[in-house]
């Protein structure tokens, strides 16, 4: 074990010392509460017990405002700095840096399913960089399942129908495991796996060595013009419909009056239930792709218009 703390499992991300601190910090003061509840029902059991004829047992009702003050003060005040302590490590790992590269990550029956920007592929594996900040992207095909690394301290839902997204930076070279910590179905403890941490170096070996003939994006261009996406939202197309370049990361305005930006859940909803929620200005005439592509081609699609704002360019 190389955990910051020694009783618990490795740590080996950025986020895992500070959980553990302050799993530790949630420990001591349960325990210290626990152990000043026991020693005042010890006190009063012995100093009014029956057989002490010295004890005071009149019936004066006095209340002691000093004391229930002071104790629900100073609770008061523990419990509120503890639900800020964590309420600040939630924020940290809910906005990951501008920096991180993303990987999309799709969760089945019974297997995880990683793909790479430049277009690798992994089942149960993930490969990842020390000392680089990584973004999981994610999603469900089938039922709940929930992506598990106990050396970085992190897990997070992965539910059908939306994206979740994930991010940690690792810390230590070495293998992981990854575990489903949702029940899924009957081979549920079979669906496990391992994140390998490798050196920036062999990374890129690895990168080179699992190298394909295209990129995530360029599978998604390739779809895009197959599916006749490129008939309405290319540039020079005459069907009036929401261009793609710049797209990703923008405010768009909503034909309910309301607004939202356009990430990786918004992209997927627009390509499977355009009807949900319609950019204000457009006709509804967008069919639905629900049934016609899988989650792994929604990946590439999305990988697609989000390429769109490196390239400045045109579908």
């Amino acid at each position: 074990m190389n955990g910051a703390v020694p009783f618990l499992p490795d740590s080996a991300s950025t986020a895992a010392g500070q959980l553990d601190v302050l799993s530790v910090a949630l420990l001591v003061i349960a325990l210290a509460t626990l152990g000043l509840v026991v020693l005042l029902l010890l006190t009063f059991c012995v100093r009014y017990r029956k057989s002490r004829h010295a004890a005071d047992r009149n019936l004066d009702e006095r209340k002691s405002w000093v004391w229930e003050i002071s104790w629900t003060t100073a609770s008061f005040v523990v419990f509120v700095g503890l639900y800020a302590w964590g309420a600040d490590l939630y924020l940290q790992e809910s906005r990951p840096p501008s920096s991180a590269a993303d990987i999309y990550v799709v969760g089945k029956q019974w297997m995880w399913k990683a793909e790479h920007p430049d277009g690798q592929r992994e089942i149960n594996t993930l490969h990842v960089p020390v000392d680089r900040p990584i973004r999981l992207v994610m999603t469900s095909e089938d039922v709940i399942h929930g992506f598990y690394v106990p050396a970085f301290r992190l897990k997070r839902d992965v539910v059908p129908g939306r994206y979740v997204s994930l991010w940690f930076t690792a810390t230590k070279p070495g293998h992981y495991r990854l575990f489903c910590s949702q029940f899924c179905g009957t081979e549920h403890a079979e669906m496990d796996g391992e994140v390998v941490v490798m050196p920036e170096g062999d990374f890129q070996t690895w990168l080179a060595a699992n190298a394909l003939t295209g990129t995530l994006a360029s599978e998604g261009g390739a779809l895009f013009r197959r599916l006749g996406c490129s008939g309405c939202h290319a540039p020079g197309a005459t069907t009036r419909a929401p261009r793609l370049a710049g797209l990703f990361g923008r405010r768009v305005a909503l034909r309910d009056g309301g607004s939202a930006i356009a990430d990786e859940d918004f992209i997927r909803s627009a390509i499977l239930q355009p009807a949900s929620n319609p950019p204000a200005g457009y006709p509804t005439t967008m069919p639905s792709f629900a049934g016609q592509v899988g989650e792994e081609d929604v990946v590439a699609l999305v990988a697609y218009i989000k390429s769109l704002v490196a390239q400045g360019g045109t579908p």
